[in-house]
């Protein structure tokens, strides 16, 4: 069958993912975020892939531009910036208190597999998840975000969330046509700026000695936000410092 659709009630993405991604496959994403939780949920097959590419959609972990950021724009970037440690909706996994070992797991993971890079434009880019096997090609569509609601792990506060997964084949060549959009967009240095080192240096904060803390005033942040205030760049220097 070319396409498969998934309710992510009855049938869930993070199940066909486990089954479509085997060793040797190489992994595109074009994500609003990127959760280590997510991570997590599909670890023993990322660990066996040989690429993992990863295009954050909306501008995030850019080095510049963000002093001309408005507040509306600048507090959604970092929201997408602190999912690393889980979204609003993944808070009930940051409290197992298992966040320190999968940060470190998925720190030392993106070292060795994977590589990032973000829209520095204006442009809207849709969400999708390609995953190219030695003998099957398979397109997810839409994906907002790489996390485990996005995945079907967790509902969120989705009414509902429908995923479809289009396979390559003879007879449709759709998911091999979303490969060379995710290619030729990850190759134009006009449109995104690698961000890896930018990811990996966030994502360790996670697991240094203050974690606890870190943790603490993230989840507060997502408490309050909407009731609060804040200097948002002040905030962003505090949570850093720890």
């Amino acid at each position: 069958m070319d396409m498969k659709m998934f309710d992510n009630v009855n049938e869930i993405v993070r199940d066909d993912l486990i089954l479509t991604i085997t060793k040797g496959s190489k992994l595109s994403i074009a994500a609003s975020c990127f959760s280590m939780y997510a991570y997590k949920e599909l670890k023993k097959q990322l660990e066996n892939i040989d690429e993992f590419r990863f295009i954050f959609t909306s501008p995030t972990f850019i080095k510049d531009k963000a002093k001309k950021q408005k507040r509306e724009f600048y507090i959604p970037r970092l929201n997408r910036e602190n999912s690393l440690y889980g979204t609003e909706f993944e808070i009930k996994l940051r409290n197992e208190m298992t966040q320190k070992s999968i940060a470190k797991e998925c720190a030392d993971w993106i070292k060795r597999k994977a590589k990032f890079k973000s829209n520095t434009t204006g442009e809207y880019m849709s969400g999708f998840v390609n995953v190219v096997g030695k003998e099957n090609t398979f397109t997810y569509m839409p994906i907002n975000g790489f996390t485990t609601v996005d995945i079907g792990c967790e509902r969120g506060n989705n009414s509902y969330n429908m995923v479809s997964r289009i396979a390559n084949s003879e007879s449709n060549s759709e998911s091999k046509s979303f490969i060379e959009l995710f290619y030729e967009i990850w190759n134009d240095k006009e449109k995104l700026q690698d961000v890896t080192s930018m990811v990996i240096e966030n994502i360790t904060t996670a697991y240094n000695e203050n974690s606890p803390e870190l943790i603490y005033f993230i989840t507060l942040y997502y408490v309050f936000n909407e009731f609060l205030e804040i200097n948002m760049k002040v905030c962003r220097y505090f949570i850093k410092s720890f």
